[in-house]
């Protein structure tokens, strides 16, 4: 059967997708009606699977695999005294590669076909995700003394560069990172609104991750996160909101109005006990809401899969806001939208991507239902979102190329992957 979360709770029993030899969807519809319209080609039969939309991570550190557990146990404050030192030590190009191309493993393996990054070295941390075959949108991370040792007019200069070298075409959007409202100036932000303005690109950005995060900008600047972001003119339909967690009703209007999303990462949310994201209050108000893993160093693992889970229990039982405890809130087939339609959307790139429909780009994933832990199979989208797990998908393809076959990857080895990621960790913390 094929999901198409484009219209949230809607499955095709026994459907089928043809794609054509430019990795497009030629064509959607009944298996038997599909099989009949177009003998002679070779057909991939998967029983008791599912066949969604490949799932969007709008929010990702992905290099970062390569400091996981160096900071377990701490509020973002502390965590960042730590991994962030450890960076300036620590942090080549070459470790970037590696620490991508296992994150991109790990990533595919949850259903993953598209990924935000916002990390350092950017050129190579996208080549080292293509490796695997994950499509990787990135740029450079703007933050004045961070591991580019950059100063800042040489920084600027490297993402004008950037954005000229790299432009936007098809599922493939440049990004410009500033990191957040409290390691960027506000004349800072204003330049790079200058810098992005008159480019296709996305604009990726921390803000109100924890409530010190906004008394520490409010005290600093006299206004809050986001409206530090609306005045410099970084608030518009092009920027992704990383975390969101303490966006007051407000400022929840204010996204929406402005066209920005949120990208929710609760792992690393509730982690590092920096709090419950308003999302039932962004989707009332109107705003686009996306799910994200945040890096591995915070949240540990990067399994956008079991997000998705998380993501629909969290707003049921403990929400944020006046309404309490709901168990109606964020039902399965929203939660799969924000994953893929949602995710697509917060890119900018929903006519390429994010469901399956003639014309867009053949990025999909079997994810095989006939586990005890899904079945009996009634509501093939819920059983996805309560119950599947990363073991269960399969197959991936991305753009109409098959990236993982039947559990297998098919142009890595990932065991030496792994072993050159356990390679890099002992000699981080022998450094």
């Amino acid at each position: 059967m094929a999901g198409d979360p484009a219209s949230p709770g809607a499955t095709l029993p026994d459907g089928a997708v043809v794609v054509g030899a430019d990795g497009r969807i030629v064509s959607v519809g009944p298996a038997a009606d599909i099989v009949e319209a177009h003998l002679g080609l070779p057909v991939d039969r998967f029983e008791r699977h599912v066949l969604l939309p490949g799932l969007v991570n709008t929010h990702a550190h992905l290099a970062m695999t390569m400091f996981r557990g160096t900071a377990d146990d701490r509020d973002l404050a502390d965590f960042l005294a730590i991994v962030m030192p450890l960076e300036a030590r620590t942090l080549t190009r070459g470790h970037v590669q590696v620490g991508t191309r296992a994150a991109a493993v790990e990533l595919v393996r949850s259903g993953v076909t598209t990924s935000l990054d916002m990390y350092f070295h950017a050129t190579a941390g996208v080549a080292a995700a293509a490796e695997v075959g994950l499509r990787v949108l990135s740029g450079p991370t703007i933050i004045e003394g961070g591991p580019s040792t950059l100063p800042w007019d040489d920084l600027m200069a490297y993402a004008s560069d950037w954005l000229r070298t790299h432009p936007s075409e098809g599922a493939w959007r440049p990004t410009i990172a500033p990191h957040g409202t409290y390691t960027v100036s506000p004349g800072q932000l204003s330049e790079v609104a200058e810098l992005v303005a008159g480019h296709d690109c996305i604009v990726q950005i921390h803000l109100s991750e924890t409530e010190a995060e906004n008394a520490m900008v409010l005290e600093r600047l006299g206004r809050r996160p986001l409206d530090v972001l609306d005045d410099a003119g970084l608030l518009g339909p092009d920027t992704v909101l990383a975390h969101g967690v303490h966006l007051d009703p407000a400022e929840q209007a204010r996204v929406a109005a402005a066209g920005a999303a949120v990208a929710h990462c609760p792992v690393s949310n509730l982690k590092l006990a920096s709090g419950v994201a308003p999302v039932p209050g962004l989707l009332a108000a109107g705003a686009t809401v996306a799910l994200g893993t945040d890096g591995a160093a915070s949240a540990n693992d990067l399994d956008l899969l079991g997000v998705l889970r998380l993501t629909a229990l969290l707003h049921k039982g403990a929400p944020s806001g006046p309404g309490g405890p709901d168990a109606t809130n964020l039902p399965a087939a929203t939660v799969l939208r924000a994953a893929t339609l949602g995710g697509a959307e917060a890119a900018g790139i929903e006519a390429h991507t994010g469901s399956i429909e003639v014309g867009k780009l053949a990025d999909l994933v079997a994810v095989d239902l006939s586990d005890p832990s899904t079945e009996p199979v009634l509501d093939p989208l819920a059983a996805v979102v309560y119950g599947a797990s990363r073991h269960q998908v399969r197959s991936v393809w991305v753009a109409g190329e098959r990236v993982l076959d039947d559990g297998r990857f098919v142009s890595v080895d990932e065991r030496d992957v792994v072993a050159s990621l356990r390679r890099l960790g002992d000699e981080l913390h022998q450094s």
